[in-house]
């Protein structure tokens, strides 16, 4: 690697535009209309990165059935009066109705602890909201007592993941600046899928959680489940997901889902790693790049006849700093956002699949029942048919929201890559530039120099 590090000023090797393999089988249509823009226009670059480490990359040859997965990619807007403007799109019949924001991240010192509020802001022309307008104050508890609703009421839907609790640097950099606003753009987007999703748009919880002061919040929470309640839920969760014995009658679809998502997990895992290892390197590179610019400034005032010269690649050196500082800015800001959400929805994804193999299991177990307690065939066909229609209810809602979060991943990756590509190819042309007008000007200054010795 060192015998082929670059001259002084000259960019890094890339990260690629697009890290997925290729799509396998065309996924089937969703049964809901998306409600994210979509960006047919875009290209999708086909390479991966280009690493010395082969192991790195093994695991992509092995499977190349990812690329057409989902999720909605909700633009952050400026200002809460910007969410007013509607906005339609080519397959969607109706106007999105709900527009929603995070931000003005807020601290509170208590006696007993320290936390972070954030404004939520919505606005709405729907007829079961009894204003157009609501701004609430809301901490991370709340998000995730929202997120733990939403996964109650809809256990075979996939619902959108919340930002982790703390970060693997530990708990002190919770208030850190940075920690806060990435933090916050994570629930914006949060908030934001789950707007856009058409089940859980139109959940209670939601609205509440939309609508309702702190007080009020308070009091809803408390309506809930108790603790030794939610306990006992949490238990006999952990236990059937515990459980090694496969489900016996469980549809091919869903196997082949839960393959898909093993397989997805390893690779989205891999992709995070690659971009961050991309990452490190590239600050290595500008953190040298920086004390190139003073050594050849200092070098001038000793050299009096390349003074000029060496002053003009001093320049050059720091105008290409500023390009490479702002193209790690864009991977921190796109690429890293979105690669992590990602590693989210596969641990997300696989948790909606058990659920599924739960309700499979408790389906199984009846029937069996059925076969060796003859006396009570009434009442084991009467509880058979209602977890029957519970299954198929469950199996239906899974299938449709595949294949939307499918088809929005997909979307995810090509516009984030995409920008990844836009951002790299921007950056060498501004550095390539640089250096080409510094030539350009030492080439002229050559050729001035015969005519002035005549």
């Amino acid at each position: 690697m060192e015998a082929d590090r670059c001259a002084p000023g000259s960019p890094p090797p890339p990260i690629a535009s697009s890290c997925l393999p290729p799509g396998g089988g065309q996924a089937a249509a969703p049964t809901e209309p998306p409600t994210w823009p979509p960006d047919p226009d875009r290209p999708v670059p086909a390479e991966l990165l280009e690493f010395d480490d082969d192991e790195d990359l093994e695991v992509f040859s092995k499977d190349a059935s990812l690329t057409e997965v989902n999720s909605f990619s909700p633009l952050m807007p400026t200002s809460p009066s910007s969410m007013i403007n509607q906005y339609k799109f080519d397959d969607e019949p109706e106007l999105k109705d709900l527009f929603i924001t995070v931000d003005d991240p807020e601290s509170h010192i208590t006696a007993l602890e320290t936390f972070i509020t954030y404004r939520v802001v919505t606005k709405t022309m729907r007829g079961e909201f009894d204003s157009s307008e609501y701004e609430v104050r809301r901490r991370y508890q709340d998000f995730l007592w929202l997120k733990g609703r939403l996964e109650e009421a809809h256990p075979t839907l996939i619902v959108p993941p919340l930002p982790e609790k703390f970060i693997m640097k530990g708990v002190v950099e919770r208030f850190n600046e940075e920690f806060i606003e990435r933090r916050k753009k994570a629930l914006h987007k949060f908030l934001n899928r789950i707007a856009d999703h058409p089940t859980l748009t139109f959940n209670e919880d939601l609205k509440i959680f939309l609508t309702a002061q702190a007080w009020e919040l308070s009091s809803h929470k408390k309506q809930g489940p108790g603790l030794l309640s939610r306990m006992g839920q949490t238990v006999k969760a952990v236990a059937s997901s515990m459980r090694g014995a496969p489900v016996k009658n469980r549809p091919e679809a869903f196997t082949e889902m839960m393959d898909h998502v093993e397989v997805f997990s390893q690779k989205i895992n891999l992709l995070d790693k690659i971009s961050h290892r991309v990452y490190r390197e590239e600050r290595d590179y500008f953190c040298e790049l920086k004390e190139f610019g003073p050594i050849h400034t200092l070098w001038s005032t000793s050299e009096v006849d390349l003074a000029d010269t060496l002053k003009g690649v001093a320049g050059c050196i720091d105008k290409c700093c500023k390009a490479t500082e702002k193209q790690m800015a864009g991977l921190s800001e796109s690429l890293f956002p979105t690669l992590h959400e990602y590693v989210l929805y596969s641990e997300i994804l696989m948790g909606v699949l058990k659920r599924r193999d739960h309700i499979q299991a408790e389906l199984d177990s009846k029937v069996d029942a059925l076969y060796n307690k003859r006396a009570e065939n009434d009442l084991l066909s009467e509880e058979i048919g209602k977890l029957e229609d519970k299954v198929e209810c469950a199996n239906n809602a899974l299938k449709a929201d595949w294949d939307r979060w499918k088809e929005s991943m997909r979307l995810d990756m090509k516009l984030t890559f995409s920008d990844v590509a836009e951002n790299n190819i921007h950056y060498y042309e501004q550095c390539l530039a640089t250096w080409e007008s510094f030539l350009t000007s030492q080439t002229d200054i050559r050729l001035e120099e015969p005519e002035d010795q005549h």
